[in-house]
């Protein structure tokens, strides 16, 4: 089961870190034009253009270190970390998942990024995907 949720967790964020390097290298789906990429995504207030390409690509980094820290924990890529740094590393993504998945309901989170439709896509899919993504790292630190 375990290896399962750390697949699962891999493949999701991975995609959405193929999203992001898309977005880095001048891709606008879902949208047609930059500011609209930028209202969508983004949601920040007074911005017109996506953040810079270095700053998503770090965000691309980030997000597929990870997609791959799940696979640490299972037994096929067992003992590719030290057991502290791999749980450790679960329960901190777990936590920073989960905070990010709250945010999304809550009022002073959208009042800073308040532009639509980010603030309805964010509480009908980025949220949840987000609670989700955490659920999946305190499972599998349950079940290891």
């Amino acid at each position: 089961m375990s290896t399962a949720i750390a697949i699962l967790l891999f493949l999701v964020l991975s995609g959405i870190a193929g999203l992001h390097a898309y977005w880095a290298f001048g891709g606008l789906w879902p949208c047609d034009d930059e500011e609209t990429l930028v209202r969508t995504v983004v949601g920040t207030k007074h911005r017109s253009v996506m953040p810079p390409a270095w700053l998503t690509l770090v965000v691309v980094a980030l997000l597929f270190a990870a997609a791959i820290l799940p696979l640490s924990v299972t037994h096929v890529f067992a003992g590719m970390l030290p057991p502290v740094l791999a749980y450790g590393g679960l329960a901190g993504l777990a936590a920073v998942f989960a905070a990010r998945g709250l945010l999304a309901y809550t009022t002073a989170f959208h009042q800073r990024h308040g532009t639509e439709p980010f603030v309805t896509l964010d509480r009908r899919i980025y949220g949840p995907l987000c609670l989700a993504i955490g659920a999946g790292y305190l499972a599998l630190l349950v079940l290891a």
